[in-house]
């Protein structure tokens, strides 16, 4: 992992940095092509070419920003995005694992 992703992630609650750390895994599985991970305005951002993911992590919460996200918004019953299209997960959902590898893949490809 990045070190300056790491040094912010590591300064939230230990069930944020597990379902970080998962939602991360998931970013890197779906993808074949190189992912740049870095840092975009405090934000841990994942990139292929200009597209991007970002997973923003919140004392209770991440929320996921994928530009296919809304499109998934019927198969995502019972979690909530944000007026922003902007996926949360907190870690006592379900992570709904095959939804967001065909989103990440839409919106990294």
């Amino acid at each position: 992992m990045n070190t300056d992703i790491q040094t912010y992630v590591n300064q939230f609650p230990d069930d944020i940095i597990r379902l970080f750390s998962t939602l991360r895994d998931t970013v890197f599985s779906c993808v074949s092509d190189d992912i740049e991970e870095k840092m975009w305005a405090k934000l841990p951002s994942y990139y292929s070419g200009e597209k991007f993911i970002r997973l923003i992590p919140f004392k209770d919460h991440i929320n996921i920003e994928a530009s296919s996200m809304a499109k998934y918004k019927e198969k995502l019953n019972g979690y909530k995005l944000t007026p922003k299209g902007m996926l949360q997960i907190f870690p006592d959902n379900e992570i709904p694992t095959d939804i967001l590898k065909q989103a990440f893949k839409e919106t990294l490809k």
